[in-house]
């Protein structure tokens, strides 16, 4: 079983939702990929205004409505616009087929306006993803850090957080987060370095390890290898390839009734 926590629509055919989609399902037949994670749209906005969240997330639904039940959407939020925020969590999520919300780079997640969007989730117990990068360049002004999400994890211990791309810095996101039992990390975007996955199941257990790729940015080849190359015992590999993200997302599949 493989399931992607971490895809988007840059890098695959298509002039539509529709298409693009047909695309990602005809290679992820090719690489046996069951289900995947999908969010934000055609193009990648860094500070989406009101609008723009609502056509992001557009993209995402029709996506998801052509996915036959393989693929399921994360909400793409800003809290930046937190009234527009809440309402698409509603729409997208609570009223319709997304399973989670995505945060990336319009305001670190360390600020407190973040925590309403995070009781949303807790509510529909839908999954919580933050883009996260400890880049040696320094972050972009809004861009969570290991850090940032480690602050807002303490302050919601029992609701489960997705550290995405694990930082990109793997060892130092890996011990930033490894006191924090509700945090996952994402293996998503880096390259297949030999002793990631292996680091990660050692210091935080194989329960807390999620197989992302970040395609079409990155090839599933190269992503799988990752963690199919890894020093590890297929139990964990199972896990990691899609166990622990379909276990994080049963509550949810099952009320939508789309497990």
């Amino acid at each position: 079983m493989i399931w992607d926590l971490h895809c988007h629509f840059p890098g695959f055919g298509g002039r539509t939702p529709e298409e693009a989609v047909e695309d990602m399902l005809r290679l992820a037949d090719r690489m046996r990929i069951e289900r995947f994670l999908l969010y934000m749209g055609e193009r990648f906005l860094h500070d989406p205004t009101e609008a723009e969240l609502r056509e992001q997330n557009d993209w995402v639904l029709r996506a998801v409505a052509r996915g036959r039940n393989r693929v399921h959407g994360l909400v793409y939020l800003s809290p930046a616009h937190m009234r527009t925020s809440l309402a698409e969590f509603d729409r997208c999520v609570r009223d319709g087929p997304m399973v989670g919300v995505k945060l990336w780079v319009a305001r670190r997640c360390r600020e407190p306006e973040v925590d309403a969007i995070v009781e949303r989730c807790a509510a529909q117990r839908a999954l919580f993803f933050q883009h996260t990068w400890a880049k040696t360049t320094g972050n972009l002004p809004g861009e969570s850090s290991p850090n940032d999400l480690a602050e807002l994890a303490r302050r919601h211990p029992g609701v489960p957080l997705v550290c995405g791309h694990t930082g990109g810095n793997w060892t130092l996101g890996i011990r930033t987060v490894r006191s924090l039992p509700n945090v996952s990390v994402d293996l998503a975007g880096s390259d297949p370095t030999n002793g990631f996955v292996e680091m990660a199941v050692r210091e935080l257990g194989a329960d807390r390890v999620l197989w992302g790729s970040d395609a079409g940015g990155r090839s599933w080849a190269s992503q799988l290898g990752k963690v199919m190359g890894a020093d590890l015992p297929e139990e964990d590999k199972f896990k990691i390839l899609g166990g622990n993200l379909k276990r994080l997302l049963t509550p949810i599949l099952t009320a939508k009734n789309l497990l």
